[in-house]
């Protein structure tokens, strides 16, 4: 029997990347997106672009649950992978109530709706290494206390208790990822991994001149968004359901990721990076480094890719963009004379 699954946040890194590797193992799969977004598919669709004949897309709102029960009620789902959220920490801080509503109510209407229509349904959600915040214990564990430091960090930890309070007052399968930092070469332009590799890639070919950013001795655990659905998919496939804390065990510094960065090109990021306060957050989360011992021992799960592979494919991904981006500046400029 096919398995179908449900992917909330199809549209972003990690959802397109999940797509892909659930198609690969034979599932159909379903994603949710926003109505605005089927009427700028150009855009709104660019990284799922290559799989819209392989995927059947529904169009909801986490702000909506007759729109979510709608969807639920019309395919019976195997499995759940609740990805959707506002998750860039700094907007956070920006428009706290829009995260909280987004976030927390999101994944009660989404648990709700399954619990009404589909107990059977096994629920993944989207944890976050944010939730750890001001580190009670070095490496974080799945029984390290949780003290976030950002709205993005609150709303994921009340997820997480939404989530786990499903799988212990109803009996549903419902398992939380903690991942910590993950990225790659479809990571959103606003996070600082995406600013540092992208803008690296402009300066080597003249399009940009220099790179703004906040704590370059922030240290985080980054591994690679594909090796995370990975973890993901095999969360789901165990006898019970359970928490997981998802990441490499290597902590990095911002600094040492623009040093690795600009080297790719050949460029010392000395001569490029400023410094703005601007970018420093309210409440800084100085060290994330994740201890996934759990998931190796259960889920026999290990990242594939290494630190410095990831940043030289984001890096390799944004020097061809940069060349289009380049190419078409140049053909513009050109049209004009």
């Amino acid at each position: 029997m096919t398995k179908r699954a449900l992917i909330t946040g199809i549209t972003g890194q990690d959802g397109s990347y999940l797509a892909e590797h659930l198609l690969s193992l034979g599932y159909e799969v379903h994603g949710l997106v926003r109505r605005v977004a089927l009427e700028d598919p150009a855009r709104r669709f660019q990284r799922i672009a290559h799989l819209l004949d392989k995927v059947t897309l529904h169009a909801a709102s986490l702000e909506s649950y007759p729109s979510l029960f709608h969807v639920v009620s019309q395919v019976e789902f195997s499995e759940c992978y609740h990805l959707a959220a506002q998750s860039f920490v700094a907007e956070s801080f920006t428009d706290g109530f829009s995260t909280m509503n987004t976030n927390i109510n999101g994944t009660h209407y989404m648990l709700a709706a399954l619990r009404e229509l589909r107990p059977k349904c096994r629920f993944y959600f989207a944890g976050s290494s944010e939730m750890f915040g001001k580190v009670a214990e070095t490496p974080q564990t799945e029984t390290t206390r949780f003290h976030p430091r950002s709205p993005y960090g609150i709303s994921k930890v009340a997820g997480f208790e939404l989530t786990r309070n499903y799988r212990e007052a109803y009996g549903m399968y419902c398992s939380s990822g903690l991942l910590f930092n993950h990225e790659g070469p479809r990571r959103g332009y606003e996070f600082v991994t995406r600013k540092i590799t992208s803008t690296a890639a402009r300066i080597k070919l003249g399009l940009a001149e220099e790179l703004k950013l906040g704590n370059l001795e922030a240290q985080r655990d980054w591994g690679h968004a594909k090796d995370y659905v990975r973890a993901m998919h095999l969360m789901l496939q165990q006898e019970r359901p359970d928490d997981y804390v998802v990441a490499t065990g290597e902590t990095h510094t911002v600094r040492e990721f623009c040093e690795r960065a600009f080297g790719e090109v050949g460029l010392d990021y000395r001569e490029y990076v400023k410094i703005d306060e601007r970018f420093l957050r309210p409440a800084e989360v100085d060290l994330l480094i994740g201890d996934a011992r759990k998931a190796r021992e259960e889920l026999g799960w290990e990242p594939e890719y290494t630190f410095a592979e990831m940043i030289r494919e984001m890096v390799a991904a944004d020097l061809e963009a940069a060349q289009l981006e380049g190419g078409r500046a140049a053909h513009f400029s050109a049209s004009r004379v």
